[in-house]
């Protein structure tokens, strides 16, 4: 099954560009769907690999005499010399690069300067909610997540398992972040327990029988590896206590679930409630990347315990939502909204909902969560 990705703009000009994404979104098959006869460099393969690690300069022979078309490095953050040989071929002659990552963290930590601006960075995330079409199903998407590769699978549960056993535990192998793999297997499955929580580095490096010092190096190494992402608290102009720690989330819905353990005393709620609320958040973050809407993205919280899920902050505006799996709504739930809004008048606040129509409650517009994922680009937009 194969799906039309919204992220075109990197390739509508001829300038080299970096396109960082998770292992498994699509960015390989995207770039060979869209250039099927340039020439590609995959650095997962051993020969390509063992050669231009030791010895980067080749990359240069492996570039026929006169080609002037994309030349393609998948996953350049195994070799990072390379990135001077790049800069040098960019800079000497008409070459442009694509130049793709799962991880950032080798080529920050060897010093690489991301070729000093002259290519630019791009993202990939899991499958959007527009790009999946009529194949979008909001308990699949809850269940199982948007990688692309689950929705031909025929079993996504295992396909799943093994995405994880076989890329957020070797790729960490892989890369020599830590000597302990078993202390990190622990971590990943105790760091779950924090999706869509403030971290509390003490209670989940005790938890997982490590030091908190450990525990904040594989934090940081699910952030480079684009496995997770951390979101700050809205602080602009604040009128109000507020709370000071991000909030966590593994970066998929379906990656979420597969790693969360479960058993007799879990609830669904325990579960649900945070997969939703990772698929809303997922679709954010890849409709304002593949967009370039601008926003940054946080979360509000008051020292009373008020919380807005998410918080867009950018040129285009200011928007608030909040996210609740209800079917009924009433003023409870949208007291948070409320007092956003009494702090931030500008704010367009948006509660998305488990019911069929939408809804106004005052300045607040109340939305099924379906159709809000149907239309994220119009939400974001400013258009309701």
């Amino acid at each position: 099954m194969r799906f039309e990705r919204i992220l075109n703009k990197p390739l509508e000009s001829s300038r080299s560009f970096f396109l960082f994404g998770p292992r498994g979104t699509g960015k390989t098959s995207w770039l060979k769907h869209h250039l099927p006869n340039v020439l590609f460099i995959n650095l997962l393969q051993a020969d390509f690999f063992a050669s231009l690690s030791a010895h980067p300069q080749r990359l240069r022979s492996l570039i026929p005499s006169g080609y002037n078309d994309w030349v393609v490095i998948d996953e350049v953050q195994r070799a990072p010399a390379l990135l001077n040989e790049v800069h040098d071929l960019i800079e000497t002659t008409n070459l442009q690069f694509i130049l793709t990552g799962s991880s950032a963290r080798k080529l920050r930590r060897e010093g690489v300067n991301l070729l000093a601006g002259r290519a630019r960075t791009y993202h990939m995330h899991p499958l959007t909610v527009e790009e999946q079409g009529a194949a979008f199903d909001l308990h699949a998407s809850i269940m199982h997540g948007h990688l692309p590769a689950r929705f031909s699978d025929p079993e996504p549960d295992v396909y799943l398992r093994n995405y994880v056993h076989t890329y957020l535990r070797e790729e960490v192998m892989q890369e020599s972040l830590t000597r302990n793999i078993g202390n990190f297997s622990r971590f990943l499955e105790v760091a779950s327990f924090s999706q869509g929580q403030t971290i509390n580095i003490n209670g989940v490096a005790r938890e997982a029988s490590v030091s908190r010092s450990v525990a904040e190096n594989y934090f940081s190494i699910l952030e480079d590896l684009l496995i997770s992402v951390r979101l700050p608290v809205f602080s602009h102009r604040a009128k109000r206590g507020l709370v000071t720690l991000s909030k966590f989330y593994y970066f998929d819905a379906g990656v979420f679930r597969t790693i969360r353990p479960t058993g007799p005393l879990d609830s669904s709620a325990e579960i649900d409630g945070p997969a939703l609320e990772t698929l809303i958040l997922q679709e954010l973050r890849a409709i304002n990347d593949c967009y370039n809407y601008g926003y940054q993205i946080y979360f509000w919280r008051t020292h009373g315990g008020l919380e807005v899920d998410f918080v867009l902050y950018g040129q285009r505006g200011l928007l608030a939502f909040e996210i609740k799996r209800s079917a009924h709504i009433g003023p409870k739930d949208t007291r948070a909204l409320r007092e956003f809004k009494k702090d931030y008048p500008p704010a367009q606040c948006i509660l998305l909902y488990g019911g069929t129509m939408p809804q106004y409650h005052n300045e607040i517009t109340v939305l099924p969560i379906g159709h809000a994922l149907e239309n994220m680009a119009n939400l974001l937009k400013g258009q309701q």
